[in-house]
């Protein structure tokens, strides 16, 4: 699975940003999806993802209410719509995505089998 995160950018604070991460060469619906950030001089951070197995969406505590993940498996693709956001969430953004990734596993960035290139997000204050 080829991943393509793309929708990075400058925002000022309490300003909002929508990712995208296009996939190609498998079946995305069978994937769990997942956002993930990495600042510099800190390792890389769970932010959101979606099970292949019912659907259902996680959060990490820093972006719970303020961003929203989504995929469309029609296109083959993985949203991240951030609100409100503030100067901590500065990070380069990577779209990840794994098969069999079990509940207790999917906020840990080695559960996942793919990585997209990330894409710069940057809030001033």
């Amino acid at each position: 699975v080829q991943l393509q995160a793309s929708g990075g950018g400058l925002v000022q604070t309490e300003g909002s940003l929508r990712l995208s991460c296009a996939a190609s060469g498998g079946t995305f619906s069978r994937y769990t999806v997942g956002w993930f950030r990495q600042a510099p001089g800190k390792e890389r951070e769970f932010v959101a993802a979606i099970r292949s197995s019912g659907g259902y969406t996680y959060y990490a505590d820093s972006v719970k209410g303020r961003f929203t993940v989504s995929k469309d498996n029609a296109k083959n693709t993985l949203y991240l719509q951030m609100n409100s956001l503030k100067p901590e969430d500065t990070a380069v953004y990577y779209c990840a995505a794994g098969a069999g990734v079990i509940l207790s596993r999917v906020r840990a960035p080695n559960a996942y089998d793919y990585w997209g290139q990330g894409t710069q997000v940057t809030v001033s204050s």
